[in-house]
């Protein structure tokens, strides 16, 4: 008696080569196998998953920080001493790290679902790992680095959540083909019901996630507050040099109604406008000073500080990547611009019938001003000749001795303190400044300005809170936003939340469904039935039909060298004899 193995067939499977043979470099048929995965592979499948979460939450993280790339830039100089694009080499690298990530992703999810056995490349590995450690190491450096800029992604949420919903009920209600194709097996175990329940409770929390959802642009349109007033951060530093005269005109010609500045105060008491502890930055100080180039820029006199070249930087850092959208004339008008005065800014100011936002620094005790810095702060605003109520004043200190100023705090406070300390206004950060909170300001005749506001996202979020005005590095951007970039009435999400609730039930139950039915269909048949009949239909000749594995074992130790098996030789098939194979 003769036992064998059936007859197969194979055909070119070119998708299923190059799937297997770009993940684990398994280019041949018979390199490939629809055996379960073993444990190792398992966990490298997990590492990759992990992975591709991670850089999804990292390349999110930058896509929305964008509002801040020249404050992270700030706080690595602050940091190191040298000003450099960090942002650059951040993004160039998350960018190929995720299109890697996500590209191995979707290769291990088609060997899922063609039933190919997982076995990633050692190459890969060392890849997966490498991009994993890189992105850890990354998050690690801007939790030191640039810490509070983490509130943005919470922020962010409040425009971006609606669709993140619709993007992740996608992505659950495709990844159900490959939770059903498993869990609807004819062997049955406890791991198989551990994913069904684990796909259920996330399927379950996509659903009514939008119960969580505080997004201020959810409203009635007829609700809307007017459009947020826009105050010129420090000018236009995106289209010139920070805290210049230049800077400033770009700021109102592009419709902003109000000016911020830096002020410090000059070892012979004259208020002039720099960000920086120093004047290593925006000036040439390297070059005219190079002994002093780290000594505080309150200590040099006016007449040092007017012969500094205070827009070269600019055009040679380019920090906001705009210097190549300038003209040569304009070019020119920025390398030749010089530290500007507190008196001419304001003058700017008032013949401009716009207001000024003054954020100024306190000298240090040794300072030869330190204690008549707010008088001399006082005599340039009445010096430029504007009115005191169109200037805004930034400290927390001295106030009893400033009168006149509108006041203004930096920081967050109850509305029975704002009363006590006799302000009228808070400028606070984007992240401080909650939904509630601004109602809350507002309800008691407390003006709110939000922030470095640069991206329209942020500015639309904030216009549908109500807030009356935004501090922004761009105002030639935000100018460009006539109305928030999506507004939508309660009932209406409603509507589109349910929708696509209902609809994606549907679909999982008929995937669930679907592969239930084929499961069972292909089990009522016997396998080596299938592969048999499947020579039989086989007529194409565009198809390379390989004839192997016709594997014979001897029972009962074995046949005699006369006995002789035929498989229909007129068919095209084998002949074999205890002696050979003929055709």
């Amino acid at each position: 008696m003769v036992k064998h193995q059936p007859l197969q067939v194979y055909e070119k499977q070119v998708f299923v080569s190059f799937v297997t043979g770009i993940y684990g470099c398994r280019w041949k048929r018979y390199q490939r196998s629809q055996d379960d995965s073993s444990k190792w592979e398992c966990a490298w499948f997990v590492i990759l998953c992990s992975s591709f979460l991670l850089l999804l939450f990292w390349a999110y993280f930058w896509l929305v920080a964008q509002n801040d790339f020249n404050e992270f830039n700030w706080s690595v100089y602050n940091r190191f001493g040298e000003w450099k694009d960090e942002t650059i080499p951040i993004l160039a690298s998350t960018t190929v790290g995720f299109s890697y990530i996500t590209f191995l992703m979707i290769l291990a999810f088609f060997h899922i679902s063609l039933g190919q056995q997982l076995n990633l490349y050692w190459v890969h590995k060392i890849g997966v790992l490498a991009t994993l450690l890189t992105t850890i190491s990354g998050v690690v450096s801007v939790d030191d680095i640039w810490g509070d800029e983490w509130d943005i992604l919470l922020v962010s949420l409040q425009s971006t959540a609606p669709f993140l919903h619709i993007g992740a009920l996608a992505t659950v209600t495709a990844i159900s083909w490959l939770v059903a194709g498993y869990v609807v097996r004819r062997e049955r175990s406890n791991f198989q019901v551990v994913v069904l329940v684990t796909y259920i409770i996330i399927l379950a929390a996509v659903y009514l996630a939008p119960l969580s959802f505080n997004c201020p642009c959810i409203m009635d349109r007829h609700g809307l507050k007017p459009r947020p007033d826009i105050i010129g951060r420090r000018g236009a530093p995106m289209l010139a040099p920070e805290n210049t005269m230049l800077s400033f005109n770009r700021a109102l010609q592009h419709g902003a109604s109000s000016l911020e500045a830096d002020v410090t105060i000059s070892a012979d008491g004259i208020p002039f406008l720099m960000r920086d502890r120093t004047l290593r930055r925006t000036t040439d100080v390297s070059k005219v000073f190079p002994s002093r180039q780290n000594e505080d820029a309150s200590f040099f006199n006016w007449t040092e500080i007017r012969s500094l070249n205070a827009g070269q930087w600019f055009l040679e850092s380019d920090p906001y990547w705009t210097v190549d959208t300038l003209t040569a004339r304009e070019r020119s008008r920025i390398g030749n611009q010089t530290v500007c005065s507190l008196v001419e800014m304001l003058r700017l100011v008032s013949r401009s019938n716009s207001s000024a936002l003054l954020n100024i620094h306190k000298p240090p005790p040794e300072h030869p001003r330190s204690r008549n810095w707010f008088m001399d702060t006082l005599w340039a605003a009445q010096k430029a000749g504007i009115s005191q109520k169109r200037v805004t004043w930034t400290p927390d200190t001295d106030r009893g001795k400033v009168r006149g100023l509108q006041q203004t705090a930096n920081e967050k406070l109850s509305v029975e303190e704002i009363r006590q300390r006799g302000i009228t206004s808070l400028t606070l950060h984007y992240s401080k400044a909650s939904h509630k909170d601004v109602q809350e300001y507002l309800a008691n005749n407390v003006s709110v300005t939000v922030y470095p506001v640069n991206e329209p996202w942020l500015y639309s979020i904030l216009w549908c809170s109500g807030v009356p005005s935004v501090s922004s590095d761009a105002p030639q951007v935000l100018r460009k936003v006539p109305y928030p970039i999506w507004l939508m009435s309660q009932t209406a999400y409603d509507f589109i939340w349910i929708s696509s609730d209902l609809v994606s039930l549907a679909i999982v139950i008929g995937i669930f469904c679907f592969q239930k039915w084929r499961m069972s269909g292909m089990q009522n048949y016997n396998p080596e039935q299938i592969m048999l009949s499947a020579v039989t239909r086989q007529t194409s000749r565009d198809v390379n039909i390989m004839k192997e594995k016709l594997i014979f074992s001897e029972l009962n130790n074995g046949l005699s060298s006369t006995e002789e098996l035929s498989l229909y030789p007129e068919n095209g098939y084998a002949r074999y004899s205890h002696g050979g194979l003929s055709r």
